[in-house]
């Protein structure tokens, strides 16, 4: 009983995480995107994508099928009907996590009953035979699938390299060339405790604009309204001695 509970809780979380990233933004690019200002200091030139005629952030691809640009885009998956990219991209490992977990745990409970049992109890009629065959095929196919995936996941996370990039680089030869770096968990499980990483979750990012690659001009009009909010007042600047800065000024002050 508790086995079999184990086991639909596993299915339970894959479906969800299934379902979570099925119908989640992958980090579309909005045609109003722009470079952020970090961007803006650090490069003279910015990339605009042919298709949408939009800024196009580093690291994003467009995808023909979804007609869209996708900020840090891995791949478009068939079995999600939607495209793997920077706000999905939790759920999609979630999914990957449990469905392996499942197919291993199905496995093992197979192959426990089948070679090591040998009670009354182990005598199943044929019927159930024939299904427990079937899954069995089923299992070790998504057992392996979802390893290869897996894999392929974790290399992108450690190289920071997606799989459309790295396909693209090994036709040309420059892998070597790269200079990515490691993508942080948090900027894939978001800034929430560790504890709600394991559940389908949307996650909250410390520094949005940095980890979608672009900003919008309203996030930047609120950001100079909250400065002028908080300019000196000329009477606090006449009432400050020479040599210390106001505290209104200390706060605007980089770190």
């Amino acid at each position: 009983v508790y086995l079999g509970m184990l086991y639909a809780m596993l299915v339970t979380l894959a479906l969800a995480c299934h379902a979570k990233t099925s119908l989640t933004d992958p980090g579309s690019v909005p045609v109003t995107a722009i470079p952020s200002e970090r961007q803006r200091l650090t490069k003279d030139a910015h990339s605009m994508c042919g298709q949408c005629q939009t800024f196009k952030p580093p690291g994003s691809h467009h995808c023909r099928i979804c007609n869209r640009c996708i900020s840090r885009m891995d791949h478009h998956c068939p079995w999600m009907n939607n495209c793997v990219g920077v706000s999905n991209l939790k759920h999609f490992c979630l999914f990957l996590v449990y469905t392996w977990c499942s197919a291993a745990f199905a496995l093992t409970i197979f192959g426990w009953n089948y070679f090591f049992c040998a009670d009354e109890d182990c005598t199943f009629h044929p019927v159930v035979l024939h299904l427990v065959r079937l899954m069995t095929i089923l299992a070790v196919g998504a057992f392996l699938f979802t390893s290869s995936m897996l894999m392929n996941v974790c290399y992108g996370v450690m190289t920071g390299i997606g799989t459309i990039d790295r396909l693209k680089k090994k036709a040309t030869n420059t892998m070597n060339q790269s200079d990515e770096e490691s993508i942080a968990l948090i900027d894939i499980f978001g800034i929430a405790p560790w504890y709600t990483w394991p559940f389908p979750v949307d996650p909250i990012f410390e520094d949005y604009d940095r980890v979608m690659g672009y900003t919008m001009p309203q996030r930047l009009d609120r950001e100079r309204q909250f400065c002028e909010a908080k300019r000196p007042v000329i009477s606090e600047l006449k009432n400050t001695a020479s040599l210390e800065l106001p505290n209104c000024l200390n706060d605007l002050l980089p770190a």
